[in-house]
């Protein structure tokens, strides 16, 4: 069983360049150890997702016009995620109304990068322990 995803967490893009951290919006989410616990539609940009550094990916537009300027040498760009659907699968209990978001979950960016969770943010696991 996965570990509850709090605010702070360390995430992972296949495509981009940096870690990135996980936040939480909803100051009246419940907690885990003593930190925001994050659902599977903490997805959004900026607001749940900081960008990942730079971006390989060539389905991103800039990244591919960048690339085809050089020439054809891979030009990774400054990246900022685009991501239209929630994190997956989500546990079993509810935050907030939605399923909890577990360090076994994937969200995908729209320009091909899949998103993981390399560090939960906490110790818990989804059972409380």
């Amino acid at each position: 069983m996965g570990k509850f995803v709090c605010a702070g967490a360390l995430l992972k893009c296949s495509f981009g360049m940096a870690p990135s951290s996980f936040l939480v919006a909803d100051p009246t989410r419940p907690m885990v150890q003593n930190k925001p616990a994050g659902n599977i539609m903490d997805n959004k940009p900026i607001v749940n997702i900081a960008p990942f550094g730079m971006c390989r990916s060539l389905s991103n537009p800039t990244v591919a016009s960048a690339t085809s300027a050089a020439a054809g040498v891979l030009t990774p760009m400054p990246c900022m995620p685009v991501i239209a659907a929630p994190w997956s699968p989500g546990g079993k209990e509810k935050f907030s109304n939605f399923p909890a978001l577990l360090d076994n979950c994937k969200c995908m960016c729209n320009w091909g990068g899949q998103i993981t969770v390399t560090m939960p943010g906490n110790a818990c696991d989804a059972t409380g322990k």
